[in-house]
């Protein structure tokens, strides 16, 4: 079976029980909302999942229910990164031998590496990798930027297949679209610049919302493969208040909100995040009311 990570991924939420564990039913009903409706990677343990607060056989755990639930009708691309080299390639060789089909490694936070250090620091996680490695820039989380130069060094790398950019920069993000090598992928780490970049050539995203509108979001992300821009835009512009509101507060909060409204899952979070504001759970209430989520 020939991998890929294009398409639609989905960053998985974590659903955590009132006692603080992770809520095994509940990641069963979530993922296998994601599958029925046509998600194509199934992204557990990042951010959005709070993978910080969870401990390796809670990671393994989650990777094991993602890939059981899935029935290989998605491929599983398991966080695991960490700001320390040593830990993310243990970690990224315990996803493997779980069967992630990849792992997705996170810019090193915290200790804010240079250049030199990026570059050290994933050519040594994809060289003890055994399955490919897709990579994460999202300097808001993490402290710092993996810039396009050292992002293009990394690309020649042959198990660095692709990279998930959460930059916000525009005009980074054009510049790795421009000169990536032939083959490596760039996947949109934000929902709502997933159809500008889609139009300047990225195949796909790694998607928050999807975990609230699985289905809708394939719809956009396949339209604007096939190049039906229109119809991409529609979608888009039906999202856009939800993808926004995903991010008013930390995620996941928002969305842990919106997945306690539409009874999938508690409205639990780890500590030191918190839940959501009655404003924010008032403005998802009526986002999802007018998207038909609820009556």
């Amino acid at each position: 079976m020939s991998v890929s990570f294009a398409g639609l991924g989905v960053a998985l939420a974590t659903p955590f029980g009132r006692s603080g564990d992770v809520d095994e039913p509940a990641l069963r009903r979530l993922v296998g909302r994601q599958v029925d409706g046509g998600v194509d990677v199934l992204v557990p343990c990042g951010t959005t999942g709070e993978a910080a607060t969870m401990s390796e056989a809670e990671q393994l755990r989650v990777v094991g229910i993602a890939l059981e639930e899935s029935k290989g009708r998605a491929f599983v691309l398991a966080g695991a990164g960490s700001n320390d080299t040593k830990v993310a390639i243990a970690r990224s060789r315990k996803m493997a031998e779980a069967g992630a089909h990849g792992i997705l490694s996170v810019g090193p936070y915290y200790n804010k590496p240079t250049p030199e250090g990026f570059f050290r620091h994933f050519t040594a996680v994809a060289e003890a990798s055994p399955v490919p490695v897709i990579l994460y820039n999202v300097p808001s989380r993490t402290g710092s930027n993996i810039d396009a130069k050292t992002l293009l060094r990394l690309a020649a790398h042959p198990n660095i297949v692709g990279v998930k950019e959460a930059s916000g920069s525009m005009a980074q993000q054009m510049e790795i679209l421009r000169e990536r090598p032939k083959g490596f992928l760039f996947l949109s780490g934000d929902d709502a610049v997933t159809l500008p970049l889609m139009a300047l050539g990225a195949e796909g995203v790694i998607s928050v919302a999807g975990n609230e509108v699985p289905g809708e979001m394939k719809s956009l992300v396949a339209s604007a493969a096939a190049g039906d821009f229109k119809k991409a835009r529609e979608i888009h512009e039906r999202l856009l208040p939800l993808m926004n509101l995903n991010f008013v507060e930390s995620s996941p909060v928002p969305l842990k909100c919106a997945l306690a409204l539409l009874g999938i899952c508690e409205e639990v979070l780890r500590l030191p995040l918190w839940p959501a504001t009655a404003a924010t759970r008032e403005s998802m209430r009526h986002v999802l009311k007018d998207l038909g989520l609820l009556s």
